[in-house]
């Protein structure tokens, strides 16, 4: 189960986790870094400690209008022209990225950051139901059945049923992704629990105005060693079956890899991740579809499964697999995937919002030099070149640094990890609302 955030303001919609309102002892995840301690100083703390008493009358009554309400504290510090309307059935297409999420980061809209935080439990819960131990004879999957995977989570209210687990295998040596079991007799020595398929229920979809069918995709189980080794060399996405007429359209060829890799004589791994996705994906899209239903394709991960997400999103798109449904990825420190090529081709069809910790090292490669930072003219030229990538989409950063929940840590590993970015969201973001509302109120000098 993930470990609980501080809870600052309930979420607009049905949260996936009961977070306390004080934070909670950290404790490592199995295969996760530690998180940075948390800070110990709750909003009441913070209260009893500031030397301006209008600001702390001000955070007191932001924690007493945590109710439902027809106004939260949150659209108090926006202006009149930005409160939103807490309908996500509403608005769901422009939290999806139909603007580009413009007017919608700076500040944080309290809907999108309610989706962010959702979203970003689904991919924790690819973690939290790995199975980790060596000694088991299941090493290397999930360890619950999918009719029971969200209520063994302790998320019973998700709003999600889940209809297919994804697979995954590569005849690439990657070290430390793939799990297996120390006994002699395992499920399987060749594949690995990548993630799954899931579709909201009709409550679900009553309540997020369409029908979402989600992939979640699953990050390395340890910390960073995958970087070495997928840090090779990029490949055009046709070479690997994908469709797409331009040669020139390229990804990382050891994300790729796992993406399309299959082993005929492996049960789980008889077809690829890529075929067990659109196959799950065009399943669902038709069925729902043909019932008159709104649908959307809703993709999101962490680190490589940020990457694999990014990937099976260009794809369902490319091939028509959403049958003209909004595609869209919610990602978490994630890294570059393709060229400058793959870029344009995929922001044809997708839409992209990466949550990044700006002190984190992972988004900041592949393409260390020749990237989409450098100038346009040396992006053109270098684009032959093996080692040229471009992010994709919209970014938003955030600074653990600037929490008031978080300690600052010398692991770097830390900075990378999935439930700090969501105490990051859930945390801070509202605090240093506070703060600039109450600057420019005069409220604090």
């Amino acid at each position: 189960m993930a470990l609980p955030h501080p809870k600052l303001l309930p979420p607009v919609f049905f949260p996936l986790r009961n977070r306390p309102t004080q934070p909670s002892p950290i404790l490592p995840l199995p295969g996760n870094p530690t998180l940075p301690h948390l800070k110990h100083e709750s909003f009441s703390q913070l209260q009893a400690s500031a030397k301006d008493e209008s600001l702390s009358t001000l955070i007191t009554e932001l924690e007493q209008q945590g109710d439902h309400s027809s106004q939260t504290a949150e659209d108090d510090l926006l202006p009149p022209n930005r409160q939103p309307e807490h309908r996500l059935s509403e608005r769901w297409r422009e939290i999806h990225g139909l603007g580009d999420w413009a007017g919608l980061l700076d500040p944080m809209d309290p809907l999108l950051r309610s989706e962010l935080i959702r979203y970003g439990e689904l991919a924790q819960a690819c973690y939290d139901a790995f199975d980790y131990d060596r000694f088991s004879r299941h090493c290397g999957s999930c360890k619950y059945n999918h009719r029971h995977f969200f209520t063994n989570l302790g998320m019973p209210d998700a709003g999600y049923e889940i209809t297919r687990y994804i697979y995954a295998t590569s005849s690439f040596k990657i070290p430390n992704f793939f799990a297996s079991s120390r006994r002699p007799r395992t499920w399987s020595d060749r594949a690995n629990w990548i993630g799954y398929v899931a579709v909201s229920s009709d409550e679900g979809s009553a309540r997020l105005g369409r029908r979402d069918i989600v992939v979640a995709w699953r990050g390395t189980v340890t910390r960073l060693e995958w970087i070495a080794d997928l840090m090779d060399y990029l490949r055009p996405v046709s070479a690997a079956g994908i469709p797409c007429r331009d040669p020139g359209v390229k990804v990382e060829s050891g994300f790729l890899e796992l993406y399309t890799g299959k082993d005929p004589g492996c049960l789980f791994c008889k077809f690829s991740a890529r075929e067990q996705v659109l196959a799950e994906v065009r399943k669902q899209v038709e069925l729902y579809k043909s019932s008159g239903e709104e649908v959307s394709v809703t993709m999101t991960g962490h680190s490589l499964g940020s990457a694999l997400a990014m990937l099976s999103a260009y794809d369902v798109a490319e091939t028509g697999v959403s049958g003209g449904s909004p595609v869209c990825v919610f990602s978490f420190s994630g890294p570059r995937v393709g060229n400058g090529r793959w870029k344009e081709r995929f922001e044809e069809g997708v839409k992209a919002l990466r949550v990044v910790n700006v002190h984190d090292s992972v988004p900041k490669v592949p393409g260390i030099f020749f990237n989409e930072r450098v100038p346009e003219a040396v992006r053109r030229m270098a684009e032959s070149l093996p080692w040229s990538y471009s992010h994709v989409g919209v970014e938003l950063a955030l600074d653990h640094k600037l929490s008031p929940f978080l300690k600052d840590t010398g692991d770097p590993s830390c900075y990378h990890n999935l439930e700090a970015h969501l105490h990051l969201l859930d945390g801070y973001v509202l605090y240093f609302l506070c703060l600039n509302y109450s600057s420019r109120t005069g409220v604090i000098t």
